[in-house]
């Protein structure tokens, strides 16, 4: 337990940040998911909006610092090459 104001208000403000980042990784879990389902069905356009949609949240993820830079572009290079290869 915190005895200290500034340690009360830290575990408020971590209690916050993983409200918010819990948030923002789901977020990005759907939009590549949804790359996914639709490389899985084999539709090309569908996969390819998908991953359009997906790219900006892979690095708003960055920004916000979520997930590392590398590991997003690891998963957007990945997700890439799947979709071209449908074509």
């Amino acid at each position: 337990m915190a005895h200290h104001k500034s340690a009360e208000k830290r575990i408020r403000r971590n209690a916050r940040a993983f409200e918010v980042n819990h948030a923002r990784k789901s977020r990005i879990r759907t939009f590549v998911k949804s790359v996914e389902t639709a490389l899985a069905r084999g539709e090309r356009e569908s996969a390819s909006e998908a991953l359009k949609a997906a790219e900006p949240e892979l690095r708003r993820g960055v920004n916000k610092g979520i997930i590392h830079r590398n590991t997003a572009s690891r998963k957007i290079s990945r997700l890439a090459k799947r979709v071209n290869a449908l074509g």
